[in-house]
């Protein structure tokens, strides 16, 4: 905290004191709402930690769908969003305590790229969302080739929770597992009810609808809930964003009146 020494004959009159109380109470107020905002991002980025590690110790074997990006599974995302953004708290943090300049400006940087590649891959998403549908089909197609294959335990869950779940079979259609198996077969997960082998019986007793299909109109019907939890993302970033310059702002304006 800036701290102002005179040596001198004392020169200042009540009303230069009372300025010098406002300034202190302004650096404190900003102080206090930076320091609370920080702490909640260090919070939430070990709550992100913590359920990342929980989901990589309890459901290791479900991992991403992508045989491109076979790392992207959800644990390995929410491990490193919660370890970022507990790094960004500490920063921010510190340099409220510390009333540090440097460490401040660092934060609000920090948050202004993480924001401006959030904005900028949002723009991204609509601008081409038809070659990114196409894209992730191809993909996912590739991906079915290894089911069932050693290494790849976590891609075989991920499938058959989905298929199960959202009662579909395949990709764009269940003759997609046809290409896999080489032969009219389907994994077992497609079926109606399930059973042992179920996946050799006859189309009548497989489900019909395509999974990206389905997931994409699932997607789209939670929409709302989509939209709101990404504003909700975007205020807080931008509250950071705002309280970081504030604290910044005062700091730089105690510094010039003590120099």
């Amino acid at each position: 905290m800036c701290v102002c020494v005179y040596t001198g004959p004392s020169t200042m009159g009540p009303l230069d004191t009372t300025v010098i109380q406002i300034k202190i109470m302004l650096i404190m107020d900003a102080l206090t709402e930076f320091l609370c905002f920080s702490l909640f991002s260090q919070l939430g980025g070990c709550g992100i930690l913590g359920v990342g590690i929980w989901l990589a110790v309890t459901q290791g074997n479900f991992a991403t769908l992508s045989s491109s990006f076979p790392s992207l599974s959800a644990a390995n995302l929410l491990i490193v969003t919660g370890t970022f953004v507990m790094i960004i708290g500490f920063v921010g943090c510190i340099g409220a305590i510390k009333e540090n300049k440097g460490l401040l400006l660092s934060f609000f940087i920090m948050l202004l790229i993480i924001f401006l590649l959030e904005l900028t891959i949002v723009i991204l998403f609509f601008v081409y969302t038809d070659k990114i549908d196409k894209y992730a089909q191809q993909d996912l197609k590739k991906g079915l080739h290894l089911y069932g294959t050693d290494g790849n335990i976590g891609l075989t869950n991920a499938w058959s929770i989905i298929q199960t779940d959202f009662r579909c079979c395949g990709v764009s259609n269940y003759t997609d597992w046809f290409e896999v198996y080489n032969t009219t077969r389907v994994p077992d997960s497609c079926c109606l009810e399930f059973s042992e082998n179920c996946g050799l019986h006859s189309p009548g007793t497989w489900w019909k609808a395509p999974c990206y299909e389905t997931v994409k109109i699932w997607l789209q019907e939670n929409l709302l809930a989509v939209g709101i939890f990404a504003l909700c993302t975007a205020l807080v970033q931008i509250l950071g964003l705002t309280f970081a310059m504030t604290m910044y702002c005062q700091v730089v304006k105690a510094d010039t009146y003590c120099a």
